[in-house]
């Protein structure tokens, strides 16, 4: 019977820690989808015309530009694609093998 207790108890704190998981990554995963359209406009602005020229502007000190460097915004990409393809693949292993 200690046994049966002990394992309850063990699938109890799992049940609460998938539990908070899931209500943070829901949390996450509305920002996210609330902020998709002016990712996109990032994602488009980065390499065209108007970054190009804006780069070339005189910029007021102290103004923050780190959108036009090449490396902030393409790390950004990379991380937000990174983070897509993982939650992904967690998702097709969920849904395929464990429910």
């Amino acid at each position: 019977m200690s046994e049966s207790i002990e394992r309850i108890s063990e699938m109890e704190t799992i049940m609460e820690e998938c539990g908070d998981a899931i209500a943070s990554l829901s949390a996450q995963l509305n920002r996210m989808d609330a902020l998709r359209d002016k990712m996109i406009r990032l994602f488009k602005y980065y390499g065209s015309k108007e970054w190009y020229e804006d780069r070339d502007l005189t910029l007021p000190d102290g103004m923050k530009a780190g959108v036009l460097s090449e490396d902030l915004v393409y790390d950004e990409i990379a991380d937000v694609r990174d983070s897509a393809f993982h939650m992904m693949e967690l998702a097709v292993d969920i849904l395929k093998n464990r429910i």
